[in-house]
């Protein structure tokens, strides 16, 4: 027997929806899709999801029949629920019961972890979120494709690896994200810090020497023409290994404490982001330099290139050799990244400047062709 408050909620379901047939028919006719599709719908009206009303509509109305409820459609309206709960054992509480009815499929298990996940962080219990992201990133691994939970999933990994301060995950799930998220449905203020924070990651990421897949990313327009455009100048330093531009930076990022309290650790960083680019913009005929010309370019002594040059060799960024008798590096490969346009451009013109060589060597071939077949 319904109570008056549950026969009330389900009155004003009927009325509030566009359900094309009663919902008493759907259930006795055994319509759980339809069912399940307006239950969807109707818990995103703004005038019912106030107070405790969805959580009365799920125990005294869709609790009966949840079994039926395709277990991904189930899970979306729990998590409803769960919002109107201001308590976050009584949440998980929910939610562990959820889990153990949908464990018969994998995107509602991971979707339903995922939520647990995220109540762990705000409850401080990042022992037990730790245990759950690497179960849950297991799982979805084995997903094909991209699926509607990979998004939720990797926004909350990357607010676990942003509490926990461990800025090259936080940069890595992050930008999965949004990979996974239309711009479109992010507000301004939501993309302007996550661009910002993004940057700040990539600066602070241990073995981050990629930032082309930032700076191509548009999240970064947020910040253009904003007291924080002085951040995007920064990430352009650090991908061309710009020394000089990022000090004249300085007035800006020292004022963030994060950075200003690594400058030596960001310094040495971008040193090797410089070697990087020496490599990478000089003909693959033409990589030898002298210690002089590392020094200059990267801002150490003569004294300190050999150093950096091994730091480079032991972090795999590049592969070459050291002549220490003539104080000179011969580089041989450089580490792929996401080239921003300038260096797209810079490719480009080396690209037709091997095309041209080509053409040349072609001609001379012809013209002494002769002389060589006699």
């Amino acid at each position: 027997m319904l109570s008056h408050h549950s026969a009330k909620l389900i009155k004003a379901f009927i009325e509030s929806t566009s359900l094309k047939i009663n919902v008493f028919l759907c259930l006795r006719s055994r319509l759980w899709h339809q069912l399940t599709v307006e239950l969807l719908e109707f818990t995103l009206i703004p005038c019912f999801p106030s107070g405790d009303n969805l959580l009365q509509l799920y125990e005294h109305f869709i609790s009966d029949f949840e079994h039926r409820i395709n277990p991904l459609s189930l899970v979306e309206i729990i998590l409803r629920v769960v919002r109107q709960m201001s308590d976050a054992q009584m949440a998980l509480n929910l939610l562990e019961k959820t889990w153990e009815k949908v464990k018969g499929d994998d995107e509602a298990m991971i979707l339903c972890r995922t939520a647990i996940a995220a109540i762990k962080i705000k409850i401080g219990d990042l022992q037990e979120t730790k245990k759950i992201i690497e179960e849950v990133d297991e799982m979805l691994q084995k997903l094909p494709g991209v699926t509607s939970v990979h998004g939720r999933f990797y926004d909350t990994s990357s607010s676990y690896y942003q509490v926990v301060g461990d800025h090259a995950a936080y940069y890595r799930e992050a930008l999965r994200y949004l990979g996974c998220t239309e711009l479109s449905d992010l507000s301004m203020g939501s993309q302007q810090q996550r661009a910002f924070t993004l940057g700040l990651a990539a600066l602070l990421g241990e073995g981050i020497y990629n930032f082309g897949e930032l700076l191509m990313h548009p999240i970064l327009n947020s910040l253009r023409d904003t007291e924080n455009q002085w951040l995007i100048d920064t990430l352009y330093a650090f991908n061309s290994g710009d020394v000089e531009t990022f000090f004249c930076l300085k007035t800006y990022w020292g004022a963030q404490s994060d950075l200003a309290n690594n400058e030596q650790r960001l310094k040495e960083k971008l040193q090797l982001l410089c070697l990087m680019e020496m490599v990478f913009t000089r003909p693959a005929n033409h990589r030898q330099m002298t210690f002089q010309e590392v020094s200059h370019q990267a801002k150490v002594s003569v004294n300190e290139v050999e150093m950096l040059v091994m730091k480079a060799l032991s972090a795999g960024l590049v592969k070459g050799s050291i002549d220490e008798v003539d104080h000179k590096v011969h580089m041989t490969w450089v580490q792929p990244r996401v080239m921003d346009l300038q260096q797209v451009s810079g490719m480009k013109e080396r690209l037709e400047a091997w095309c041209a060589d080509v053409k040349n060597i072609s001609i001379l071939v012809e013209d002494h062709a002769h002389e060589v077949l006699g």
